[in-house]
């Protein structure tokens, strides 16, 4: 079986690097703590543009701050 990578969502890696707190996150991009809750634990088993929009607008990022991709290994 071919390996095409992951995705995972480091945004709680972002939050604790540039001290942004949950709360105040979920207050700023008017979200539930429940959503962001699963974003932050990598949880999310589709990811939604509009918040993930939501999350770089608020908190004046990239996309790839709060995701990185791992690249799989195809079989030639």
């Amino acid at each position: 079986m071919k390996d095409f990578g992951k995705v995972d969502v480091v945004l709680d890696e972002y939050l604790k690097k540039n001290k942004v707190s949950r709360s105040s996150l979920t207050r700023n991009a008017e979200l539930q703590y429940g959503q962001i809750l699963k974003y932050c634990r990598n949880e999310v088993q589709k990811l939604d543009l509009n918040i993930l929009a939501k999350l770089c607008t608020v908190l004046n990022c990239n996309i790839e701050d709060i995701l990185k991709l791992t690249r799989g290994k195809l079989d030639q």
